[in-house]
């Protein structure tokens, strides 16, 4: 058939083929449920390698370290940030779960007799860590044993991570969304608990979609004419922000258009003059700006006056910079002219209220002039620059160095043992992207970047795994038989109810908080979307971010040693 010739002259387009349909298929609901595009993707692989496709391993081997190298560039700042202060609870507490995970997995390996392949194949589906997979290749194919034997490993470790991953996805939104809060008081103890603490959180959780915002704006600019009863003088632009201030507002001065010309001043300072007749423009809070300022004169359009750029800007809160309240900042002299749009703490929003505590690692995002920006920017820590641009330098050269690093090898009595070209890629991946995030100036990959490589990294990975362990599949499906789902079920479920009972008997994390946090150290993401939609609130996502990004780095490690420890 034409068709099947080309792809097998062609075998990168059948890797195309199933990209394609897997992620189409991924993204089919049936009552609310969906493979998901990895689990769907490693299908289409299978069915298109019934073709008997030829498939190379350079290929494969690119797209996983590109996936994990950015897995760790995403990660890192959070990773290295925990394992100190407050993070440290949430870190210890992935390293329990992730234990509990390795350890019920090797019970369960010795239980049903499972070889080191079919062990890391189970434990990476029933636990959602599809980098487990590669990593776990890796250490198979570096064993010692018959070739015959180690590719039998290799083809059924796809196989276990197909038959596990569907239960591990759903077994995980089950425990934590219905049987999580029955057994810390109940669903409606949670929720009030919930959303006590959410009272501090941002009351706006931005959408997924790109080309939508919200359509009330943090930051108002808006012009007044100074024809008010306190006018009846000329002031200062100290005096007018003074006056806000006994009001208890922040308000500030950014331009001036005079009444007897059309000249505009567009730098002004504390002692910049305002006259009786002229127009201003203020800035501040849309709460503050808002309101009967009559005494100053009423609001006009102003149009020629605000038509000016403004920048905002994401500035991570150095380590040298002690706790403040956002009261404090706002008082500093080199905060003039700037106001603060958000504060984002793990990934969640919290309200720049007065009495908001902004701390080291926090990212505050600023809105102001430029100049006013660049200012504050350097008191305050390191501004992100927003660029298109990926910085490829970094990428390559990250890639490389942790791919040396993963090469070298310590002998543990006869058996080698070394991290891998993987393991390499995902250690250099967390250390730059920590470096990215101290000295954000070099090494610069877009979210939208990182969204692709990620992505598509890892189901490119998936795809050629699929394909080129199709013709072997059915075999090794016959041969590991039902035994591999209950295995895969008591790895999902185990870890994860000891888990519970852990955060909250024994860490006592805040309810929604222990749900996030089983859910980032699972690495479920529909675990956590169940929680956030059980108790109607974003609260989870606070105990989700650090955990995630200890459990993403320690559950690729743990799977090596499964390997290991497991007897061929």
């Amino acid at each position: 058939m034409w068709f099947v010739e080309a792809l097998r002259h062609t075998p990168a387009l059948a890797v195309f083929l199933t990209i394609g349909l897997g992620f189409w298929l991924g993204k089919l609901k049936f009552k609310g449920i969906a493979l998901g595009t990895v689990t769907a993707v490693l299908i289409v692989g299978v069915l298109v390698g019934q073709l008997d496709i030829p498939v190379g391993g350079p290929l494969k081997t690119v797209s996983f370290l590109l996936f994990l190298f950015c897995i760790g560039y995403s990660v890192g700042p959070q990773f290295f940030k925990s394992l100190k202060g407050e993070g440290l609870k949430e870190v210890l507490f992935a390293v329990v779960v992730c234990t509990l995970i390795l350890g019920v997995s090797v019970g369960v390996a010795f239980l049903f007799g499972l070889n080191p392949g079919q062990a890391v194949g189970m434990m990476a589906g029933a636990s959602t860590a599809s980098p487990v997979v590669g990593a776990g290749e890796d250490t198979v194919n570096s064993l010692s044993g018959a070739p015959e034997v180690i590719k039998g490993m290799v083809d059924a470790i796809p196989v276990c991570y197909a038959m596990t991953y569907v239960f591990g996805t759903l077994g995980a939104v089950w425990l934590l969304g219905y049987i999580g809060p029955a057994m810390m008081g109940g669903l409606d103890k949670v929720k009030a608990m919930t959303h006590e603490l959410e009272k501090t959180l941002s009351p706006v959780t931005p959408g997924s979609d790109p080309a939508s915002f919200n359509a009330c704006r943090p930051i108002a600019f808006r012009a007044f004419s100074a024809i008010g009863g306190w006018m009846s003088e000329s002031r200062t632009v100290a005096d007018l922000e003074s006056e806000f201030q006994k009001q208890g507002k922040r308000i500030t001065v950014e331009r001036i258009k005079r009444a007897d010309s059309d000249d505009i001043v567009k730098t002004v300072d504390s002692g910049t003059v305002i006259n009786r007749g002229d127009i201003v423009a203020l800035a501040g809070r849309r709460e503050m700006i808002v309101g009967d300022h009559g005494w100053l004169g009423p609001e006009v359009p102003g149009v020629d006056l605000l038509s000016f750029p403004v920048e905002d800007v994401d500035v991570t809160v150095a380590r040298k910079f002690k706790e403040i309240t956002v009261h404090q900042l706002m008082e500093l002299d080199w905060m003039e002219g700037v106001d603060i749009k958000k504060i984002v703490r793990n990934d969640v929003a919290l309200n720049p209220l007065g009495g908001t505590t902004i701390r080291p690692g926090d990212v505050v995002e600023l809105v102001g002039i430029k100049k006013y920006l660049d200012r504050a920017s350097k008191e305050i820590g390191y501004a992100d620059p927003r660029t298109l641009s990926t910085d490829f330098v970094f990428i390559g050269l990250g890639i490389l160095l942790g791919g040396l690093l993963g090469a070298i090898a310590v002998k543990v009595g006869a058996v080698s043992v070394s991290l891998g070209a993987s393991g390499g890629a995902l250690i250099a991946g967390l250390v730059m992207g920590w470096l990215r995030a101290k000295r954000p100036v070099v090494g610069a990959i877009p979210k939208a970047s990182l969204w692709v490589f990620n992505n598509l990294g890892l189901n490119m990975y998936i795809a050629v795994i699929g394909i080129a362990s199709g013709p072997s599949f059915i075999s090794a499906f016959t041969e590991v038989g039902p035994k591999i789902f209950v295995a895969g079920l008591i790895v999902t479920l185990v870890p994860l109810f000891l888990s519970i009972l852990i955060g909250h008997k024994l860490f006592k994390f805040h309810p929604a908080v222990t749900l996030g946090c089983c859910a980032g150290a699972r690495k479920t993401t529909a675990g956590l979307g169940a929680v956030q939609e059980r108790l109607g609130s974003t609260v989870p996502a606070l105990g989700y971010t650090i955990t995630y990004a200890v459990s993403n780095t320690l559950l690729i490690l743990y799977g090596i040693i499964l390997v290991l420890v497991i007897p061929i």
